[in-house]
């Protein structure tokens, strides 16, 4: 039995920029606090705690004071770093990039439909941790969308400008674009197209890795939207398609009669992770 890890999956670049940020911190220093959870994947938390890593939430950062502090790559609200300036809490910021670039244009189109008596919309999770940051650079007016049957929150009479989550999927994000266009009585909409491309891109060759393995082993953490939205894509290609957040998950009946295992994974599920699996896999198979 062939056992192929997907050479596309693992980290992006803001995850994997994070960790390192946290890791070079934790050899010199200790301890460092994490606001939330640095990646949706327990096993990697797990493995960081482990290094010194303490994760908080918001009201017990609120009661911290004169500590180092690492903003994960999902991004924080502008109340964050004010709370962080009058607590003397020292930053180490690893926002990503692509999140950071995408809370300037939001900000600046909250500007602008002020003016207007328009409305920002964002098509994201609600809750999500990216979400809440973006949401943060209108004063938390924006109207937040999830599907379809969050449109009736839009005013149509109103200027709209519509921005997405980095991490979902680009099809349900133009799909939401094509209603939205269908129910405009105005003719001031604008939309960015802000989903990653690293997340976006996935899709065509995740698409094929499914097709030319019989068995589809998704790894991922349960709380990752991305990993919801690629594990998606996997079983719309294999109905062999399984998702398991750690190794204690397999089961051996999966593998009967079955010549190729694909193992893949969300943009926050660890390459050491995979090559686990993988290991774990091959154990199975030599006992059978």
């Amino acid at each position: 039995m062939k056992i192929n890890i997907d050479e596309n999956s693992g980290f992006c670049f803001g995850v994997v920029y994070a960790v390192e940020k946290a890791e070079s911190f934790l050899e010199r220093n200790n301890p460092l606090f994490c606001l939330g959870d640095i990646v949706h994947n327990d096993l990697e938390i797990k493995r960081l705690h482990e290094k010194g890593l303490k994760t908080i939430d918001i009201n017990y950062f609120k009661k911290l004071k004169n500590q180092t502090v690492l903003i994960r790559a999902h991004g924080e609200a502008p109340d964050t770093y004010k709370i962080a300036n009058e607590n003397n809490i020292n930053l180490i910021d690893a926002s990503c990039p692509i999140v950071l670039k995408l809370q300037i244009k939001i900000k600046k189109a909250f500007e602008q439909m002020k003016l207007k008596n328009g409305q920002v919309v964002i098509f994201g999770k609600k809750g999500h941790a990216e979400v809440v940051g973006l949401n943060g650079n209108t004063l938390n007016s924006a109207i937040i969308i999830s599907s379809e049957d969050d449109l009736d929150q839009i005013d149509f009479l109103k200027p709209i400008s519509l921005f997405s989550q980095t991490t979902k999927s680009a099809t349900s994000y133009f799909k939401i674009i094509e209603k939205i266009k269908k129910r405009l009585i105005t003719d001031d909409f604008t939309y960015l197209d802000s989903v990653c491309k690293q997340v976006s891109n996935r899709d065509k060759d995740l698409k094929l890795f499914c097709k030319n393995n019989d068995l589809i082993i998704f790894v991922s953490g349960v709380k990752s939207s991305n990993g919801k939205m690629l594990y998606d894509v996997c079983s719309s290609q294999n109905p062999y398609a399984k998702f398991i957040s750690s190794t204690d998950e397999i089961k051996t009946e999966w593998f009967k009669n079955v010549n190729s295992v694909g193992i893949t994974g969300a943009t926050s599920t660890p390459s050491w992770l995979l090559v686990q699996t993988k290991q774990f896999i091959q154990k199975i198979n030599f006992e059978k």
